[in-house]
């Protein structure tokens, strides 16, 4: 009987993989329920109609519970300039969206200090991204 138990236990053993049912190293922060859209583009359809319809919906529907709205290039020059996609992105904020910004960027067309007061997170974006894109956050580009 002990001969068979122990037969068990080391073929049970042989055929399990404890990686299965275990965190993958470097992914032990894996956040599936995140949405980080990295907004680019400077087209203010492409705004209003897309990037920003999108990531509110996100948020109020309740599709992620986590979004983050990451305004690089060309959208930092819109949104500054931009009175009804400030509001938007205001709105956004106000409803839980967290807006970050391109430090790099927004000092590249002279607006950081724009963005700041609209009570966005202006600062390097690479490392956050990289660390986005590393613990299994969806991101998505417009």
């Amino acid at each position: 009987m002990k001969t068979k138990l122990l037969l068990a236990l080391v073929a049970g053993l042989f055929f399990f993989n404890p990686s299965k049912i275990m965190a993958q190293p470097g992914n032990s922060e894996s956040n599936p329920d995140k949405l980080v859209v990295l907004w680019t583009s400077g087209d203010p359809y492409v705004a209003e109609r897309v990037a920003l319809m999108y990531t509110h919906a996100a948020k109020t529907a309740h599709w992620f519970s986590n979004v983050t709205l990451i305004i690089w290039g060309p959208s930092a020059k819109l949104v500054a300039e931009n009175i009804k996609i400030q509001e938007k992105v205001k709105q956004m904020q106000n409803d839980g969206v967290v807006i970050e910004a391109c430090v790099v960027c927004a000092n590249s067309y002279g607006i950081a200090d724009n963005l700041r007061e609209l009570g966005f997170d202006v600062r390097g974006m690479g490392k956050p991204l990289t660390d986005y894109l590393k613990s299994g956050a969806k991101v998505l580009t417009f």
